[in-house]
């Protein structure tokens, strides 16, 4: 069933993530920038620990909260002179980049960032499980926009002139799919896709909409892919929904 924002914001599951993630911050602060700040839930946060916080996303972010300065920016291009934060928290953002800017990103927030960076993002996700068809142009999309994948190994590998000093990992992850149950599910036309998602197509930038209802090859290819990924889940550990980090800069860099 969907949830509107306020809903998740509000739920026990949501709850527990950001408690988790605001535990890592570290007290010795006084400058924060929040990337992809949206309504500012998050920036409202870091203005009850330190002293000065900006929020940012690639709207101008609506924060009705005068202790946040509110700007408009692009992470692959940040406005701010080197070292400008003293933290800078990154949640719920890098899933999202395409894979082609990741990096680029990823040395801007590190040039940023004078000394700190935590980050919050979905734990070795498959992106092919929950995946949508878009009835525009019959692209393939990844769940809630989510094109890129993370463990411990590729954050770090993002972040080289940072260590890891916390790392935090929470939840649990819906079981995942395998490449035969994925291309059944393609040809049944995706049907049950994250299609409540405000994230459109990665292809061409439409809205996704339900696909129409399936024929009966479809229906045949959907309980297939079904029947393969309940057979796998029977057998596979489950793992952490999401992986939270405190990256501190490493001396002399």
């Amino acid at each position: 069933m969907f949830m509107s924002l306020e809903e998740n914001r509000n739920s026990q599951t949501d709850k527990q993530r950001v408690a988790d993630l605001m535990a890592l911050l570290p007290a010795d602060v006084q400058t924060a920038l929040d990337i992809g700040a949206r309504d500012g839930y998050l920036s409202r946060q870091l203005a009850d620990r330190y002293a000065q916080v900006t929020a940012l996303d690639l709207e101008l972010p609506q924060v009705d909260d005068t202790r946040v300065h509110c700007v408009q920016g692009d992470a692959t291009a940040l406005a701010f002179a080197d070292g400008a934060f003293d933290l800078l928290l990154c949640a719920e953002v890098l899933e999202h980049i395409p894979t082609a800017q990741l990096e680029r990103v990823c040395a801007e927030l590190s040039r940023v960032a004078a000394r700190y960076i935590v980050v919050g993002v979905p734990y070795r996700q498959d992106i092919r499980q929950g995946r949508s068809t878009c009835q525009r142009c019959g692209g393939k999309n990844p769940p809630w926009g989510h094109v890129n994948r993370f463990d411990e190994a590729r954050l770090q590998a993002l972040f080289p002139k940072y260590a890891v000093q916390r790392q935090t990992l929470i939840g649990t992850a819906e079981p995942g799919t395998n490449a035969l149950s994925a291309w059944l599910m393609d040809l049944a036309g995706n049907p049950y896709g994250t299609y409540i998602q405000d994230e459109p197509c990665i292809h061409c930038g439409a809205a996704l909409q339900p696909p129409a209802a399936r024929n009966l090859p479809q229906k045949v290819f959907t309980k297939l892919a079904v029947q393969l990924q309940q057979a796998q889940a029977a057998i596979t550990p489950r793992h952490a929904n999401w992986m939270h980090v405190l990256l501190a800069k490493r001396p002399g860099l």
